[in-house]
């Protein structure tokens, strides 16, 4: 598992940092989240493979979130305009039942997407499904939309609803499964746990290969033995695989002032991904002007729909959160901390104040920075 940021900007893009985007790598695949304008480009200048990406999930509908999707998808799914004086264009002819590239998001995504692609009369050569996360409020049924399937549009797009305030599960294989849960912003807004089932142990051949010859027991298993299973040798003696452990839990918010909803699914994350649009910086920003306290600067904050590093220090803590990293800053933050010092002394100082509330260290995001998601250790 590896993070990659696309994108760390709040609202506005700056010189220093795009629009909001978070890469993660599964092995060879790559499922984005959120998709805000210049994604595609981003991900020109990244490690990430642009033709790897099989899915993406839309926290809100909010354009620095969203203004990417169609672009990306039209360059991913060969995209362009159809044919001049009526010639016949194959990717007018496509079978949808195989959708290549899976969407997630709050109602309104798939009328958003179809939209995009039928006023801008774009043609795919592959297709698409959109997945639509409803709202105990929103309707249960339908596209939400008059217009048309576009022709690249796979009918198979579900209509996801809540069970116990969540949605548990809406996507699950034998590696790893994504469940959500409706974060508080200023407009309906989800956030995403990605979870890894329980993994072997370390196995120790040592401990076993010499039983194994013993008993004149095939060497093949092992491979038994290393997923946590047992075996009887033909003496009676029984080999205990080693006990499975954890897998990893990552959780991504979207912009929240208060994401607890989430947290029954969020607890022991191995990473957090959390907001802190903005901060009170009286020693180090001097546009921090003179009537501003901490005090104001949250309630400003809040008011917005948004976060302050404490804030998402505090929600760390109480989900018992191992790593923290902060991102979506205000454009007046600059990304270039690597390699300018009055930007490295401002998001120390919001990553400290993150830090005090959390009890570690944290990471500030920038613009195409990975981070890997190790496998725990074996205690």
């Amino acid at each position: 598992m590896q993070l990659t940021f696309l994108g760390t900007a709040s609202a506005q893009p700056s010189s220093t940092r795009s629009h909001s985007s978070l890469a993660l790598r599964l092995g060879g695949d790559v499922w984005l989240f959120d998709c805000g304008e210049g994604t595609q480009r981003q991900l020109q200048r990244s490690v990430v493979k642009m033709g790897r990406i099989e899915k993406i999930f839309i926290t809100h509908l909010h354009g620095d979130h969203v203004f990417g999707v169609a672009p990306l998808l039209a360059g991913i799914l060969n995209g362009a305009g159809g044919t001049a004086d009526g010639e016949e264009d194959p990717r007018e002819f496509l079978d949808v039942n195989n959708p290549v590239l899976e969407i997630y998001g709050p109602l309104g995504t798939r009328s958003y997407v179809r939209s995009s692609f039928t006023h801008t009369y774009t043609l795919l050569s592959c297709p698409y499904v959109v997945h639509e996360l409803r709202m105990p409020g929103d309707p249960k049924t339908g596209d939400f939309t008059n217009v048309r399937r576009h022709r690249a549009e796979s009918p198979s797009g579900r209509n996801i609803q809540q069970v116990d305030g969540v949605w548990k599960d809406i996507f699950q294989n034998d590696t790893v499964s994504v469940s959500a849960a409706p974060i508080f912003h200023s407009v309906p807004c989800i956030g995403y746990v990605v979870n890894e089932p329980t993994i072997p142990g370390k196995i120790d051949p040592k401990k076993y290969i010499p039983e194994l010859r013993r008993t004149g027991t095939p060497m093949s298993v092992m491979s038994q033995l290393q997923q946590g299973g047992s075996v009887e040798l033909s003496d009676g003696t029984v080999l205990h695989g080693p006990a499975r452990r954890p897998g990893r839990k990552l959780v991504i918010l979207g912009d929240t002032h208060d994401p607890s909803p989430i947290e029954p699914l969020a607890l022991d994350a191995d990473l957090l991904v959390h907001e802190a649009t903005n901060a009170h910086l009286p020693d180090v920003d001097d546009r921090t002007k003179a009537t501003d306290t901490f005090e104001s600067i949250e309630a400003r904050t809040k008011s917005r729909g948004h976060s302050t590093p404490q804030m998402a220090g505090a929600f760390a803590k109480r989900i018992r959160a191992k790593q923290l990293v902060l991102n979506h800053f205000s454009s007046k933050y600059a990304g270039d901390d690597d390699v300018n010092r009055d930007s490295k002394a401002i998001m120390d100082t919001i990553g400290g104040l993150a830090a005090e509330v959390y009890g570690k260290e944290v990471i500030c995001a920038r613009d195409l920075m990975s981070v890997t998601i190790s496998v725990p250790p074996e205690t």
